[in-house]
């Protein structure tokens, strides 16, 4: 079997221990080993992918296998990685393991929840490691099926409206990817769905301009692309801890790199061509989802509208079109998905404390809570882009590789989307000096606990995590760098 079909194979496995499970203590073994050894598989798999590049293995992809799936419509099973899908499985990874964790006490029904917890975890999983377009499809409807029951069921607020507005929202890109998808395969007469056999072909470029926007609105979408982003908040906002954590830490960075994978590299020349009308839309998400952070009294909703915010700048970043700002969209993706996951975990946190999310009724918390008090102005600094911390390091490549870009149409889009980076630090640090500073307002409120051992670990690692991608980027955005290359190359045919 191939070393990276464990990565399916593990949570598939936690599925049937949790079958057997006949109480919470055994629940929480399952999860916590299933999770610890994801973890441990990650970091061997970037150990070994470091190892074949130091001694010159400089593939397309590395550690592949294909076996026949369904030989009538050439369908395979087809595994491969590559220094951009090595950087995903670590983050899936860390977002699943301190998902465990943030989720340790949760009710009712904790097998069920973990059960289809795991589900959504193999497809994310399965969708980072595949390179057959079919399957890559298939895994991806894997991993949004599950997100209707988890908010449905364990989700809060208007939670059965938004978890109807997010399976509908994001079927419906399905069925754009769905025909694009086909539409790329069999224009493009492959003998295969392989996405490498289909890159070595040339699609013609009047099916390219009606294939690039179906594939690329169809993964937009779950990357929360302008107009079709209004799922997000509201499904945010009804999930549970867990399943914002990732769904917005993860699932959303699906549609990132399926864009940047199937769209950009199998139609580069619609990518030319088309890629300014997206622009202009990504725009529209970067500053549109800052503004709407502002006016926010939610937490979960402050921290939706962000990633609408930060999620479009990865995708804007890849319509640049060249190797730093596509590197930037990567780092963009790890950043978002540990801050925003750490963002979610606080504020399920302090919701679990305090039984409300408005900022207009927390204050002072920094006294009774400070450790998750400190937790939540090292994620605002890392959303606002503090040096030494992720988001900084994301964010400047990005603009540094958008400004490379020479064309005035370019430079001021550039301009508007660094706008952002204001913007974000006035809701950030509105959101800290009401509901951590001041006078507690709230009798209650003066009583609270703070985060217990299993909630810190959750918290500890994220903030780990973060400080690591921050201070030592290097190595990661070298190995992306390169990984970025066969796109690169691509465009310039």
């Amino acid at each position: 079997m191939n070393f990276l079909s464990l990565f399916v194979l593990v949570p598939a496995l936690m599925m049937m221990g949790l079958f057997v499970s006949r109480n919470r203590k055994q629940i929480q073994f399952v999860t916590a080993t299933g999770a610890t050894l994801l973890m441990i598989l990650s970091g061997v798999i970037t150990f070994m992918y470091l190892t074949e590049r130091a001694v010159g293995n400089v593939a397309e992809m590395l550690f592949t296998a294909d076996t026949v799936w369904y030989a009538p419509f050439n369908i395979h099973y087809s595994v491969g990685i590559d220094g951009i899908s090595v950087a995903m499985l670590l983050l899936t990874s860390i977002i699943v393991f301190t998902g465990v964790f943030a989720s340790w006490k949760i009710d009712p029904l904790p097998k069920e929840f973990f059960l289809w917890y795991c589900l959504l975890s193999i497809g994310v999983y399965g969708f980072f490691i595949s390179t057959d377009l079919f399957t890559m499809f298939l895994y991806y409807e894997v991993a949004l099926i599950p997100m209707y029951l988890l908010i449905g069921v364990w989700g809060s607020g208007r939670k059965e409206y938004g978890a109807m507005k997010l399976t509908l929202i994001l079927m419906g890109g399905s069925a754009l990817l769905l025909v694009g998808i086909l539409g790329i395969y069999y224009q493009s007469g492959a003998t295969s769905m392989n996405l490498y056999e289909i890159a070595k072909t040339t699609i013609p470029i009047q099916a390219q301009y009606y294939l690039f926007p179906l594939t690329f609105i169809g993964f937009g979408v779950l990357g929360a692309l302008f107009p079709f982003h209004t799922w997000s908040p509201d499904g945010h906002a009804s999930a549970p801890t867990a399943v914002s954590m990732l769904h917005a830490g993860v699932l959303m960075k699906l549609g990132g790199y399926g864009a940047f994978r199937v769209a950009i590299y199998l139609m580069p020349q619609a990518a030319h061509e088309l890629a300014w009308i997206f622009l202009i839309l990504t725009g529209i998400s970067v500053v549109y989802g800052a503004f709407s952070a502002i006016v926010q009294t939610d937490l979960k909703y402050i921290n939706a509208y962000s990633s609408v915010s930060h999620c479009g700048l990865v995708l804007f970043a890849i319509l640049m079109l060249n190797q730093t700002a596509m590197t930037g969209a990567i780092l963009q993706m790890l950043s978002h998905g540990l801050m925003t996951a750490l963002f979610f975990a606080l504020i399920g946190m302090i919701y679990g404390r305090t039984h409300t999310r408005l900022i207009t009724e927390m204050s002072g918390l920094m006294k009774v809570l400070p450790f998750l008090g400190v937790s939540y102005v090292i994620a605002g600094l890392a959303s606002l882009g503090l040096p030494s911390l992720s988001g900084f390091v994301a964010e400047m490549t990005i603009f540094v590789g958008a400004f490379q870009e020479t064309d005035t149409f370019h430079r001021v889009l550039t301009i508007v989307a660094c706008t952002s980076i204001v913007i974000t630090a006035v809701y950030i640090l509105r959101v800290v000096g009401k509901i951590l500073f001041g006078v507690i307002q709230d009798e209650h409120h003066k009583h609270l606990t703070d985060a217990t051992w299993f909630e810190r670990i959750s918290v500890v690692t994220l903030i780990a995590a973060i400080f690591v991608l921050g201070s030592a980027p290097f190595w990661i955005s070298n190995m992306i760098g390169e990984s970025v290359l066969p796109v690169i190359t691509q465009l310039a045919k």
